[in-house]
């Protein structure tokens, strides 16, 4: 890995915006190796050199990636003037540059990636990977063996194209359904127009996997947890 300035290194394991810590290196708060550096520009080794603020030394973090249980009523973003965000809830982040892949509406829960891996949220959001996202949803009216026929082939939900062929398996057939689906798109509320196009309504949606990815289940809402080794590899190679 390349050498970076000190002040960007500082800043970018969350120790304060780029002014704060060229305060910091300037006051002599930051050693590198033992060695007090009062130079921003300083270029250090990320893997290599010890760097301690005030004493403390600052871990270096290149990439993470986290599995957070979406909970309603937080919206998939970095920032929010009005509503807490999901990047809010992974508290022992090192990083401060982290994002969601991809979005989930503010009332629906479940699986969400948080990372800055920007290369692998592009491979899971690219519209030619068609990468599988499963979803389990409440629906208020009677889900029937033609829906699934038209969710199959494909519904025209107000877009240029047809949705593409997604695969809708009852798992309760009453007055309140209860339903699994799968897409391989990312349209704007895609499941809620799907389903208002056969005249029914989703009341509760929670995504269950993203490719390979699935959700803990034994995450509560609300949490969430780094992925294991063979989590992140398997979403490398799919």
């Amino acid at each position: 890995m390349k050498d970076l300035r000190l002040d960007k290194f500082l800043t970018e394991m969350g120790k304060g915006s780029r002014s704060q810590v060229k305060t910091y290196i300037s006051k002599g708060r930051v050693t590198v190796n033992g060695e007090i550096i009062k130079r921003p520009e300083y270029k250090i080794s990320p893997e290599n050199d010890i760097v301690n603020l005030e004493g403390e030394k600052v871990n270096y973090s290149q990439w993470e990636y986290y599995m957070l249980n979406k909970p309603a009523g937080c919206v998939s973003a970095t920032e929010d003037k009005h509503f807490p965000t999901v990047v809010s809830f992974i508290e022992d982040a090192v990083r401060k540059d982290l994002f969601p892949v991809g979005r989930l509406d503010k009332d629906t829960e479940g699986l969400l990636l948080i990372t800055n891996d920007g290369a692998l949220a592009h491979e899971l959001l690219s519209p030619k990977k068609h990468v599988a996202k499963t979803y389990y949803a409440r629906i208020e009216g009677k889900v029937t063996a033609e829906d699934v026929t038209a969710f199959r082939k494909g519904l025209d939900i107000g877009e240029k194209n047809l949705t593409k062929p997604a695969e809708l398996v009852i798992l309760k057939s009453d007055s309140e359904s209860e339903i699994e689906v799968t897409i391989t798109e990312g349209k704007y509320h895609q499941i809620k127009r799907m389903f208002e196009k056969t005249g029914k309504k989703v009341i509760y949606l929670k995504r269950l996997s993203m490719g390979s990815l699935k959700l803990d289940e034994t995450l509560a809402t609300g949490a969430y947890r780094a992925l294991t080794k063979s989590e992140l590899q398997a979403l490398k190679e799919g």
